[in-house]
């Protein structure tokens, strides 16, 4: 398990065969995959692990029904192989969902081209789970939808996860195999010399430092990445935008994909753990990405005109919103200055003096981009990436002691004593907004912060990792001011324009 966490000295005594710079998806995926194959591996993450893109996804394991219509046939079969794999491994974690695309008199794309597309989708996965839906069942599954030239929806499946959790399981699979992983870990320098890597760290808990070695790096630190890559800028950073809306308010049993009355533009509606999630925007994010990212008042708006549009006698407005959430994909630039949701979601894998940067790509084929990774490290050669490729022997496996939480995260009880107990000992828990946006959710899903839970867990907190009196307040008034600032409700502006897309 992860466990508790190792010191900068500690880490420093060791030689390692291979350090990963990031602890997002892809960073969990090459330390997984590294451990899988006997790697001496070391995982270091500035921030909390998945404190980026990885927790703030829309939430989807899927193949990527535009990535069709733009003609990448290849990269949709390798997502939804994938997807199969992870609905098969981890039923808890990925779970497949049904998905209504609502048709409408006179408005592309109709039944049959929708129809064509989605029996490829399914051919290319494997599966036959795409049907119509008559306008009768559409009213019947979306009651609230606006049926204004409505006339049915074809429905399909994809699967749904939590994100945060995805990464979570891959590193405690990469730690039961004998890597280590080390969150709030800076790397200040890195060097290379004859005989691999020389690495210097900064302890963000203790503000300690050290240097340790290493025979490979890779670096996985997604829109983050062009600060050591050492070659030119390759990232351009896109935020995305999420509500999760009181489902009281907003009900959603099904993902509806709906088009954005200003642009056209999808945007998912759909049912999370307990709440309705809808989004996402889709915007160049220039900000500072030292600065934790947030959605603006803008995007807000944005949402809220799509949901109002599309569920017109909801009246959903900002006291109806529980938290927001916005993250910065990293998508490699195609120079071209296109539209952002025109840019292709490909991986990328390059070097420079050494260090193996992997940026971009999709949530669902982590394992994948793993692969392309630590083949550029030439710590596995072409015949075991190509046998890596194919395998399909298990990635995860059952984890000793584990609460079922940790493998069935959907409907599982995040408010539970024995999944709190397993977090606070086996996850390197180091705040309060560590434990409440990323190891469990209820800073997202439930109302005020979740600060209910904060009241009746405190006793238990304190005691697994040891807070005073006054730590606990100083890591409450962090955490509080942490979820005010960038996961609450953006007060609304009138001089911004409705375009977030």
């Amino acid at each position: 398990m992860l466990g508790k966490r190792q010191d900068i000295h500690q880490l420093a005594e060791q030689q390692w065969d291979l350090l990963v710079i990031g602890g997002g998806i892809t960073g969990a995926g090459v330390m997984l995959e590294a451990a899988r194959r006997g790697l001496k591996v070391l995982l270091v993450e500035q921030r909390d692990y998945a404190w980026g893109t990885s927790s703030r996804s829309s939430k989807m394991v899927h193949g990527g029904l535009r990535y069709i219509a733009q003609g990448d046939v290849k990269l949709t079969r390798h997502s939804l192989l994938e997807r199969e794999r992870l609905l098969k491994e981890l039923p808890g974690l990925v779970e497949r969902a049904t998905y209504l695309f609502p048709l409408r008199k006179g408005v592309f794309p109709g039944r049959w081209p929708m129809k064509a597309v989605l029996w490829l989708y399914d051919f290319l996965a494997g599966i036959r789970d795409h049907r119509y839906l008559s306008l009768d069942e559409v009213k019947s599954r979306a009651p609230s939808l606006n049926t204004d030239g409505l006339t049915g929806a074809m429905s399909y499946t994809d699967a749904l996860t939590d994100d945060c959790r995805l990464v979570m399981r891959t590193l405690l699979e990469g730690a039961r195999l004998g890597g280590v992983a080390c969150n709030y870990m800076q790397v200040a320098s890195v060097k290379r010399d004859d005989t691999g890597f020389s690495i210097d760290l900064h302890d963000q808990c203790d503000d300690s430092r050290g240097t340790l070695r290493a025979l490979q790096v890779v670096n996985a630190t997604g829109a983050w990445a062009d600060r050591l890559s050492g070659s030119e800028a390759r990232v351009r950073p896109l935020r995305g935008s999420h509500l999760f809306v009181d489902p009281q308010r907003l009900p959603a049993s099904d993902c509806l994909t709906v088009m954005h009355p200003d642009d056209g533009r999808p945007v998912f509606v759909f049912p999370w753990e307990g709440v309705t999630c809808v989004g996402t925007t889709d915007l160049d994010h220039p900000q500072d990405m030292d600065i934790e990212a947030s959605a603006s008042s803008q995007e807000v708006d944005y949402l809220l005109k799509l949901i109002n549009s599309q569920f017109p006698g909801r009246n959903i407005n900002r006291e109806d919103v529980f938290a927001t959430i916005a993250g910065v994909r990293p998508v490699i630039a195609s120079g071209k200055g296109v539209d952002p949701s025109k840019e292709r979601r490909d991986h990328a894998v390059w070097g420079d003096n050494g260090v193996v940067t992997v940026s971009g790509g999709k949530l669902t084929t982590f394992r994948l981009i793993a692969l392309d990774a630590l083949l550029a490290t030439g710590l596995i050669d072409a015949a075991e990436h190509r046998k890596g490729q194919k395998s399909k022997a298990a990635m995860y496996e059952k984890l000793e002691g584990a609460p079922s939480a940790v493998d069935h995260f959907l409907h599982a009880e995040q408010d539970d004593e024995a999944f709190f107990s397993w977090l606070l000992e086996r996850e390197s828990v180091q705040h309060l907004d560590d434990l409440m946006l990323r190891r469990t959710r209820l800073g997202l899903t439930r109302p005020n912060a979740g600060c209910a839970v904060l009241k009746a867990r405190r006793e238990q907190i304190q005691k697994a990792l040891g807070w005073t009196d006054e730590r606990w307040q100083d890591e409450l008034t962090r955490y509080l001011h942490i979820h005010e600032r960038f996961y609450g409700v953006p007060m609304q502006h009138s001089h911004e324009t409705l375009k977030a897309g």
